[in-house]
């Protein structure tokens, strides 16, 4: 009869089960891969004179991910370094529902878009160190700790007209960066030869943005009795945590992961896993304030977010003893409150169906490919209830990615 691996441990583990490497041999194990991520993001509006429609932006993202682990015994330790959170770069080059609503909410001026434009970014590079040890033969554990940089951009041209003839004008050039630190500590206990479960605990990392800008505000406008002064209109009016000098927490939530791996066959086992993000926990621009263009003197603070969670069923089998086939899916609740929703990111929940083959051609190398697609719930946001005058908007994604890893034992 033919022998089947048994799942390799090693892979990504570290980054989701680092107190499972304890169940790898003996070695030194490297792992490089990258997922790519592309589709698009698209926000809808269409205002009350009926102009307008579909603003979308092409997402390309390559996110790499590198790991070294070391294990002799009863100890390991490892290092990871890659992506954490983030959604890439996106580039709205027709410009974006919030700089439509313009011409509804300053409709009394006769406000019309003249071909606006935005673009903005957002990633979180981490690095972990941590080691892993052995507390009987059944149980091990895990400890780490974490660096993580954070950077959120925004560019941004507002070209419109004022009754036809009056140019209204604004720029922005933004970048929002930040340094945090938190740790890491995981559970794995192999019950017997057909299940395993693990537990990882990743505490909330505080980050506080600082904002380096430069910006071009409205100026040189009319000021006309009975109408508004919108002399000092800017960008930094509805993103103020990007104005130059602005300082504000954006925290990686703490996070409880749980799953089990259930080897149902020699040929074939099921992965179970859930996530809790504690975002409520979190300061995530809880204190910015934003001013109300058309509610003079009306100001609203940062919004908060629900926690939230994703549960994901996964399975591996194994063709031979050399090919195997992946497959999965996974449900994902952001916690983000439709008033989060804005032209700079819009969290929506997802449910993701992925499929993989995976090639070991010897027992100390192995070859992933992996392709998944996520299917996303189209919100509408809240211009109607923010902004007098205004229709709803309404935020979709189409996202797909491709992944390859490649893990070698030495």
């Amino acid at each position: 009869s033919e022998s089947y691996p048994d799942t390799f441990v090693g892979g990504m583990a570290e980054l989701y089960n680092a107190a499972g490497i304890m169940r790898l041999e003996n070695g030194t194990y490297f792992t490089g891969g990258v997922q790519v991520a592309f589709g698009k993001e698209t926000m809808k509006y269409r205002t009350k004179a009926g102009d307008g429609g579909d603003y979308s932006a092409d997402l390309l993202a390559p996110i790499p991910n590198f790991a070294m682990i070391k294990k002799q015994d009863d100890r390991a330790f490892f290092w990871t370094f890659g992506g954490i959170a983030g959604g890439g770069d996106l580039e709205y080059k027709d410009g974006v529902a919030g700089i439509k609503v313009l011409e509804d909410a300053l409709a009394f001026v006769g406000a019309k878009d003249k071909g606006s434009w935005a673009e903005g970014e957002n990633m979180y590079a981490q690095t972990t160190i941590g080691t892993a040890w052995n507390i009987n033969n059944k149980l091990s554990m895990s400890a780490a700790g974490r660096v993580v940089y954070g950077w959120r951009n925004l560019d941004a041209k507002l070209n419109a007209t004022l009754g036809g003839k009056i140019p209204l004008t604004a720029e922005m050039e933004s970048e929002r960066t930040a340094w945090g630190f938190g740790g890491q500590i995981g559970l794995n206990y192999a019950a017997n030869d057909t299940w395993n479960f693990a537990m990882r605990y990743d505490t909330k990392i505080k980050m506080e943005f600082e904002a380096d800008t430069t910006e071009k505000v409205v100026k040189g406008l009319p000021v006309l009795a009975g109408l508004p002064n919108l002399n000092g209109l800017g960008f930094n009016t509805f993103f103020p945590q990007y104005k130059d000098g602005a300082k504000h927490r954006r925290d990686l939530p703490a996070i409880l992961a749980l799953g089990a791996s259930q080897k149902v066959t020699d040929r074939w086992t099921m992965f179970y896993g859930a996530n809790y993000y504690f975002n409520e926990s979190a300061k995530i621009d809880k204190d910015v304030v934003y001013t109300n263009i058309t509610k003079p003197g009306k100001t609203e603070t940062g919004m908060e977010y629900d926690n939230g969670w994703e549960i994901s069923v996964g399975t591996e089998y194994w063709l031979n003893n050399k090919w195997a086939i992946l497959g999965g899916v996974n449900y994902a609740d952001t916690g983000a409150p439709k008033d989060s929703y804005s032209d700079v990111e819009f969290a929506l929940n997802s449910f993701l169906i992925g499929m993989g083959v995976k090639y070991r051609p010897d027992e100390d190398t192995e070859w992933v490919v992996s392709t998944s697609h996520y299917f996303y719930e189209s919100t509408d946001g809240n211009f109607a209830e923010k902004y007098k005058g205004a229709n709803s908007q309404k935020y979709d994604k189409n996202i797909s990615s491709i992944g390859f890893s490649y893990t070698k034992k030495f």
